[in-house]
């Protein structure tokens, strides 16, 4: 009787991971319409191929040797043991004699992080649209999923130097959204900003091209992040985590709908216009903001988390536009700007301050160096940039040979044009 009880928890924990596994993993079908929204009509396809493309690296190098970095069999704490591939699964025999203590399937396992390290490799995807070339953002994917990514989560999620110095992060406000984030900075960093972007001073609006769509993939990514938060409670198979993972639903929905609210209501305050974009950056904010500790803070403190990463967002948005860091979708601010804040938002229920500030350092540091080096690499190899010919026709076109609305014109779909008309 108590080995079926065992098998059978085994078999609801597994069953229950890979579920959620299946939430994060349409995250990428949330992130692909959210970007693909809120770019111009001409840069479509080469944005949808980026981001099925990252998704299929990202599964592909995780399991050749991400997996084994971020959760190494040794390591000293700084530095994981290096292996290939996954391996095999628990048996039975295992998981009987463990009394419960092994209690999912290690392959559920893998499954459910890998998608987490796509969605890592999607937020870099929208910060750098418009203007680099497909390929030389695929060769970074490749190195951001298979090394920068998995040693800063080795050092948290791993039992790295990171988790013994007490630095909290239950979901990935640092390890995924801020670790992405960064590096993606240090990519707008060294591409630079579209053309036409910034003229005289000022920033020059460059609306999205369908709205419906990008507003599709934020209710997408909102439904997809109770996998992202609830799946990392990792057990579901007794009363006490059953209602922990209930309390994470409540606290990622109620901090979401803050975060559209707080965005929503401060762009009224500032522009005199209800702006839909900083909404549903507000959304995503209040979700990044919650990720990092989802379970300890009451209903009430999660909105409220929730709500003051939907007015950092807007801030964030409009202060990188000052300094010309030019993000097309606000992923840096809607990821890093909120992960740092959902970090320290840790500190009202759990952690010590100087443990969340060293671990965001630490995070930032990392990934920006290792970052901006192969970028930069890339870019005297191979280049990073498309020609400016071929920017204001659309990467669309140069990169993929495809146009995402043939049946439309280009005057009524892709804005106009930052160059004068050829003669």
């Amino acid at each position: 009787m108590e080995n079926s009880i065992i098998e059978l928890s085994y078999a609801l924990d597994t069953f229950y991971f890979l579920v959620m596994g299946a939430f994060v993993m349409w995250m990428a079908a949330g992130f692909t319409m959210l970007e693909s929204g809120l770019v111009r009509a001409r840069n479509t396809v080469e944005i949808l191929t980026k981001n099925i493309a990252l998704y299929s690296i990202s599964c592909i190098m995780f399991m050749l040797v991400g997996y084994n970095l971020m959760y190494p069999s040794g390591g000293t704490g700084v530095i994981p043991d290096l292996s290939f591939f996954l391996g095999t699964d628990n048996t039975t025999e295992a998981v009987l004699k463990s009394g419960g203590d092994i209690y999912y399937s290690g392959m559920a396992d893998h499954f459910f992080q890998v998608v987490f390290v796509a969605t890592a490799c999607s937020i870099i995807s929208g910060a750098v649209a418009e203007r680099m070339k497909l390929w030389p953002f695929l060769l970074f994917c490749v190195v951001m999923t298979s090394f920068i990514y998995p040693v800063q989560g080795y050092w948290k999620w791993g039992g790295g130097f990171l988790d013994e110095a007490g630095f909290s992060d239950f979901a990935g406000s640092g390890v995924v959204h801020l670790c992405g984030a960064t590096a993606a900075l240090a990519g707008v960093l060294i591409l630079g900003s579209r053309k036409g972007k910034y003229v005289d001073g000022k920033v020059q609006a460059m609306p999205g091209a369908n709205l419906p769509l990008a507003t599709l993939g934020t209710f997408i990514l909102w439904l997809g992040w109770f996998g992202f938060n609830g799946g990392s409670e990792l057990v579901i198979s007794n009363v006490v985590e059953a209602n922990a993972v209930s309390m994470i639903f409540v606290n990622t929905n109620l901090a979401a709908a803050g975060g559209v609210m707080g965005a929503l209501i401060l762009s009224k305050l500032m522009f005199g216009k209800s702006d839909l974009t900083m909404a549903l950056n507000g959304a995503i904010a209040g979700l990044v903001s919650i990720t990092a500790e989802p379970l300890a803070p009451t209903p009430g403190l999660a909105l409220l988390i929730g709500t003051v990463g939907g007015i950092l967002v807007v801030y964030s948005i409009i202060t990188l536009d000052r300094m010309k860091l030019d993000d097309p979708v606000g992923a840096i601010s809607a990821h890093g700007t909120a992960g740092i804040w959902g970090l320290l938002a840790v500190t009202f229920t759990t952690g010590s301050l100087g443990s969340q500030l060293y671990g965001i350092i630490i995070i930032m540091l990392w990934t920006f160096i290792t970052s901006a080096i192969v970028w930069y690499a890339i870019k005297k190899v191979y280049g990073l940039r498309v020609s400016e010919e071929e920017e204001d026709n659309g990467v669309d076109i140069a990169e993929c040979g495809l146009d995402a609305y043939p049946e439309f014109t280009k005057s009524s779909m892709s804005g106009p044009s930052v160059y004068p008309p050829k003669k």
